[in-house]
């Protein structure tokens, strides 16, 4: 008799949003901007989770460990040419739980004198590994 009540009792606790999952994501996502803006990739590895995965520009490419990400990411900034900066125009959660968090994103690319250069939708992964919240995976269509 009491199994609808039940069943929706454990649905929900089940896909329940988990606020400190979602509280330590923001900060990596935060982090993740902060650092790609410094452009100091050593301190943007550390704002990772590895193996990381991005999904651009008609490629998926994987980097098992933060040195291969290091090695292979330390001319990225200068491949953007105007580009000075970003920042997330957008973030809105998609899915949660204690250590994985699925956020729906637009980041703003601009010049140095503050000109739009492009706006991207894009899926990012943050995960929680070792006590370290990090983004492990990106899907975006910026270059």
């Amino acid at each position: 008799m009491h199994r609808p009540l039940l069943l929706l009792l454990f649905a929900g606790a089940v896909f329940a949003a988990d606020p400190h999952g979602e509280e330590g994501a923001r900060k990596a996502m935060d982090s993740f901007m902060t650092t790609f803006n410094s452009r100091d990739v050593n301190a943007w590895a550390g704002s990772l989770n590895f193996p990381h995965v991005r999904f651009a520009s008609s490629r998926v490419r994987v980097f098992p460990t933060a040195a291969d990400f290091i090695r292979d990411s330390k001319e990225y900034a200068t491949a953007l040419g105007a580009w000075d900066h970003s920042a997330w125009q957008e973030m809105k959660v998609v899915q949660s739980g204690a250590d994985k968090v699925h956020f729906a994103v637009i980041f703003t690319r601009y010049d140095s004198g503050g000109k739009v250069i492009g706006a991207f939708p894009s899926l990012y992964i943050v995960t929680l590994l070792n006590g370290h919240w990090g983004v492990q995976a990106r899907s975006s269509y910026a270059p």
